[in-house]
């Protein structure tokens, strides 16, 4: 599956939905174990839901660092924006 434009395994969305879960984000943890069963490819995610997979992701495992390092970033371009 594809999130925030770059590919992640599906064992890797697996274990963030744990992560979402246990970080109290259920909403995003079910939308991505949704995305799993119907085998989605290409998933959209909202700001808010980009926000919650970055604050699970406060020290990813191996198969999430780079997913964390994209999501960061458009943070920080969101923030120097003032988009946020």
């Amino acid at each position: 599956m594809h999130l925030a434009g770059i590919p992640v395994r599906d064992e890797d969305v697996f274990k963030l939905s744990g992560l979402l879960r246990s970080a109290g984000f259920e909403d995003v943890a079910s939308k991505l174990t949704k995305a799993l069963l119907i085998e989605t490819t290409i998933l959209a995610l909202t700001i808010p839901d980009r926000e919650s997979i970055l604050r699970a992701l406060d020290d990813p495992p191996d198969g999430l660092a780079e997913l964390r390092g994209v999501l960061l970033r458009e943070h920080e371009w969101r923030l120097r924006q003032g988009l946020v």
